[in-house]
């Protein structure tokens, strides 16, 4: 994904239509903000204490994708991408950068990740649903959440990428 293919969401278009748009902005919008950095500028960290890196954004918005898309959606066992490390729950969410991890690596396992959910969503209607929680959770939800979820750290990564070279915005 480049800033290029960025595409306003259409302002006027069915419920469905108008969810994977503002889901898709908001992953390009991602990969945006870590356009034409290196891998050393993608390991900055945002403020201390926080070791909050961009780097760190696009491994825990693969695991999301996995996590929603994969383990909630379908059902399927697939096991954490960028962990266990040293966390009490075994995982970290992705944040964590490792010494071995690289942009290139963590943002085809991204992509890979993404088109994985494509995939899974395309022949399921909005109101489908899957055991979650005790209860179900239908696909429309985990849209929501995933919008929300990227918009968040968008916003983090906008102030990241700010700190490391001024760029704002985009």
């Amino acid at each position: 994904m480049t800033p290029m293919e960025r595409q306003m969401p259409p302002l006027n278009a069915d419920e469905r239509t108008t969810l994977e748009g503002w889901l898709d902005f908001f992953r390009v919008t991602l990969a945006s903000k870590c356009d034409g950095l290196d891998d050393e500028q993608l390991r900055v960290a945002s403020v201390p204490p926080s070791e909050l890196t961009l780097l760190g954004l696009v491994q825990h918005a693969a695991e999301v994708e996995r996590n929603w898309f994969r383990r909630v959606f379908t059902g399927e066992s697939a096991p954490q991408i960028f962990g266990p490390r040293d966390h009490p729950d075994g995982h970290d969410g992705g944040f964590e950068v490792s010494a071995q991890s690289s942009y290139r690596a963590a943002t085809q396992i991204w992509q890979d990740e993404i088109a994985r959910a494509r995939s899974n969503c395309a022949a399921r209607g909005l109101d489908d649903t899957s055991p979650f929680m005790g209860g179900e959770v239908s696909l429309r939800w985990i849209y929501i959440h995933m919008i929300a979820e990227y918009a968040r750290h968008c916003g983090h990564a906008d102030l990241i990428r700010e700190r490391i070279d001024g760029v704002a915005g985009v």
